[in-house]
């Protein structure tokens, strides 16, 4: 449902205001990269703006500090509806390093309502892209299963292949391998 919902309210082009929250440039240097003729994320309709009032999406890179949380709430408002916000690496998805530290609140989800998580320390420009483009429904969703220790183990002992491995959290259109 989520799916078609983006379809519908992006339909030509993503338009993209990026908002370093505290980061150590890392992921930041991704973003922009991403946005070089080498990978040329402008022919999936993705562009970068000077503004968030022209944006449909925001990029949030780094940890969400104390002193940044009212500016993000600010500029998140400021963004028109409907909006999408990406959490692009690990200090944007939970805090990073720097999570337990008396000056950062957490990740983004702390102060903003995000709706895609692109892990990495800092995230390739193709998992970026790509992250994008699932969310858009360019591009498939892989799920690998996810199997507990004892499961796994019992699943060997059974005399089971890999291809027989079916993880009870994935679901039936789901490949196992």
């Amino acid at each position: 449902m989520f799916r078609e919902l983006c379809q519908k309210a992006f339909t030509k082009a993503l338009w993209v205001y990026h908002v370093n929250t505290g980061a150590c440039n890392g992921c930041d240097i991704e973003v922009i990269n991403v946005l070089t003729p080498y990978y040329d994320a402008e022919r999936f309709g993705i562009k970068l703006v000077g503004s968030p009032r022209h944006a449909d999406v925001l990029l949030v890179s780094g940890p969400v500090t104390r002193q940044v949380a009212p500016a993000v709430k600010r500029l998140w408002e400021a963004v028109p509806a409907p909006k999408l916000v990406f959490a692009i690496g690990s200090c944007a998805a939970g805090g990073g390093i720097w999570f337990d530290t008396y000056n950062v609140i957490g990740g983004a989800e702390k102060v903003l309502p995000v709706d895609f998580f692109i892990p990495g320390c800092p995230p390739r420009p193709e998992a970026i892209l790509y992250g994008v483009a699932v969310a858009l429904g360019l591009a498939p969703k892989k799920v690998a299963p996810v199997y507990s220790r004892q499961e796994f183990l019992s699943l060997v002992e059974s005399g089971k292949t890999p291809e027989e491995f079916v993880s009870p959290l994935a679901g039936s259109d789901t490949i196992s391998a």
